[in-house]
């Protein structure tokens, strides 16, 4: 059973790793290739590029790769169609797939996207191109097959894969004895996003952030996990920024997002996946984003709904407070983090409300996405 798969960025990468557990139960001589990160090469997956290579948000950031990304989608084209494999899922990354999809779909290779386009949110115009692209969609979120179903276009819901990898209880004080840290330290869990864009248009604000939250709070504790290839520049942004006493509280973690949301009283996290991520750990945030000028202009006006974070999107709710732009700024986010920690009843009621996201949520699936690519195939 021959499978490629193309996943963009580190959160790609990780939902496709799940899923790839499922896969090998499903089909015990599986070959799966195209597109990943480390997570996907752990399970046995050969990357032919890596999703790095697709880790670019925003209409600008996008055009100073374009002719590197569409040579990488051409080459990984002509490879496939030279040797066919039985099915080409795209794992998230909408704008690269769902092009390579219909090519492919046009020649007989059946096509799946795992990961909804968030065609309920901004570009709904995207239902026509999913319908052209792909055989069937493994949606992540419960009120999605029903859109699609208007449309003709086969899906089933899945459930969100960090919700079965996230315990429901998440246990605080064994992820601070991980890390040395004391059970009565006041901890900010800050997550600047995985894109080299991301550090760049909100990582110097974060770090900010972070100066003014240390001389309000002098004992305060900052976790701050990084993506390796990011590591660099975010330390320097730091360094250039804190005195040598406050980095001294500041723990540049390597990966390790799940420990530092474990271990976290609240967090300031870059508006994406990590959002949810906290959510599922049950902690309160605050949500921030910003990127390029002209980016933030066009993708504003495809907006449908009054939240960007996906915990409030999926609560329909403004569950916790959202920064973006030039509303971002340190002195708002270190002012919204501070009140989470001066609020523990506050914080109690969202963790209570995140617990029942989580369980709707919760199901088993991997096991559930292969069965669906499985009947895919059946057809």
């Amino acid at each position: 059973m021959k499978i490629a798969l193309v996943a963009g960025e580190t959160s790609g990468d990780l939902l496709a790793g799940l899923l790839l557990d499922g896969l090998k139960e499903q089909w015990s001589d599986l070959q799966t290739f195209g597109i990943g990160g480390v997570r996907m090469a752990q399970r046995g997956f050969h990357a032919w590029w890596s999703s790095d290579k697709l880790a670019v948000r925003g209409y600008v950031e996008v055009l100073r790769h374009y002719r590197e990304i569409v040579g990488i989608r051409r080459q990984l084209k002509e490879r496939l169609l030279q040797d066919p494999p039985a099915v080409f899922i795209g794992v998230d990354a909408p704008d690269f797939n769902l092009d390579l999809a219909r090519d492919l779909r046009a020649k007989g290779i059946k096509t799946i996207q795992f990961v909804s386009p968030s065609i309920w949110a901004w570009r709904g115009e995207r239902i026509h191109k999913i319908k052209e692209s792909v055989d069937h969609v493994l949606c992540i979120f419960p009120f999605e097959p029903a859109l699609y179903a208007k449309h003709g276009i086969s899906a089933s819901y899945v459930g969100h894969p960090l919700a079965s990898v996230i315990p429901l209880e998440p246990n605080r004080n064994a992820a601070r004895g991980a890390l040395g840290l004391a059970h009565e330290d006041a901890v900010v869990a800050v997550l600047p996003g995985s894109r080299a864009s991301e550090i760049q248009y909100i990582g110097e604000t974060f770090v900010q952030t972070i100066k003014l939250l240390m001389h309000a709070r002098p004992h305060i504790k900052v976790l701050l996990p990084a993506v390796p290839l990011l590591r660099a520049q975010i330390e320097i942004q730091l360094s250039s920024r804190l005195a040598s006493k406050q980095l001294e509280r500041v723990h540049v973690l390597q990966g390790q997002s799940h420990l530092a949301l474990a271990a976290c009283d609240v967090s300031l996290v870059a508006s994406g996946t990590a959002t949810l991520e906290a959510a599922l750990f049950k902690r309160p945030m605050v949500i921030a984003y910003k990127m390029n000028p002209i980016s933030w202009f066009l993708m504003r006006k495809k907006r449908y709904q009054a939240w960007v974070g996906l915990p409030n999107i999926l609560c329909s709710d403004f569950v916790v407070p959202e920064f973006l732009q030039g509303a971002a700024s340190p002195q708002a986010l270190s002012r919204s983090v501070l009140a989470w920690l001066d609020r523990p009843a506050a914080c109690a009621k969202v963790a209570e409300r995140f617990t029942h996201l989580h369980q709707e949520l919760l199901r088993d699936t991997p096991y559930l996405a292969a069965k669906d690519i499985a009947e895919v195939l059946a057809r």
